[in-house]
């Protein structure tokens, strides 16, 4: 049995409803059906439309979004329909069924430098992960078909995974002027062809999926809790911006000291200790003052 998770997420649109899923549901392909005959190539969008309210359904990557009629409103219903698409994953449900070929996408992938010298950023129109991840060699990328490809390239030291985006982080061997075309054309094909980015276990097997994080986070103290708030509110978009990640490892209440870990572009780059000491050691003083004597960083 999967183990399958869908969440509610309310849209601007107060008609339309998101229910995301923690793994992907299509490769990386859109459907939209606006009746049960439009859909008969997918059968979960076909058990929606039995229910009277259903006005569109909209499939994506990790998401079904859907449009209702006025007859109901979406707070006495959204909860029913997010278990029933649940447990319709969960038995085994053909989402949309397989065509003889897979179908291409349009995918668009920029390059992006980073203050890490060493590090560039592939920023993708498509949502590639459900979670962060790093792989430091090929051995370690067992969980994700694109790394290990990725490693195949003799210049890639590590990959790093988040959201639309992969940093890659090369040896010096190489100049990036020289292999960036190539990386940002392979990983384009890659995600067109609909191909597997990481299995569809990857986040439990690492314990990354957001229910077992959301358990360990009830686990720690609060001032371990407030650190983790400030981290993800106020850090973490800014060095998603540059590629990286800042995660938090632990917290000393007798040394007021604070461990993270720099992952991505933030690993090694010369500009992190500033960034450590002037940015986040100091906003951590300022909002959780006499809590925090120091932050001190280990690379990914």
């Amino acid at each position: 049995m999967n183990n399958f998770k869908v969440s509610v997420q309310e849209t601007s649109n107060t008609s339309i409803v998101k229910f995301e899923v923690n793994q992907f549901i299509t490769k990386h392909q859109s459907f939209e059906f606006n009746n049960i005959d439009e859909a008969k190539s997918s059968p979960l969008a076909q058990q929606l439309f039995y229910l009277p309210f259903v006005k569109k359904v909209y499939i994506s990557g990790n998401f079904v979004a859907v449009e209702r009629y006025n007859i109901v409103e979406w707070s006495d219903v959204q909860d029913e329909v997010a278990e029933q698409i649940e447990a319709y994953l969960n038995e085994g449900g053909i989402v949309v069924e397989d065509t003889a070929a897979p179908k291409k996408v349009p995918v668009t992938v920029y390059a992006e430098s980073t203050p890490n010298p060493s590090v560039m950023k592939f920023v993708s129109n498509k949502k590639i992960v459900t979670t962060l991840f790093e792989f430091t060699s090929i051995d370690d990328a067992k969980l994700s078909p694109l790394a290990i490809e990725l490693f195949h390239f003799p210049f890639v030291k590590s990959v790093f995974l988040d959201e639309n985006y992969v940093s890659i982080t090369k040896y010096d061997m190489a100049e990036w002027q020289d292999i960036t075309i190539e990386i940002r054309e392979f990983i384009k094909n890659y995600i067109e062809m609909g191909k597997e980015v990481v299995l569809a276990n990857a986040a439990e097997t690492l314990k990354k999926s957001s229910e077992q994080l959301d358990s360990h986070f009830e686990t720690l103290d609060d001032t371990s809790k407030e650190i983790i708030n400030i981290l993800e509110e106020y850090v973490k978009p800014a060095v998603a911006s540059d590629g990286g990640n800042i995660q938090f490892i632990s917290y000393d209440a007798n040394t007021k000291n604070v461990s993270v870990m720099l992952q991505g572009a933030c690993s090694g780059c010369p500009s992190s200790t500033y960034t450590l000491k002037s940015g986040i050691e100091n906003m951590l003083k300022e909002m959780l003052p006499g809590k925090i004597e120091m932050v001190e960083a280990i690379n990914g």
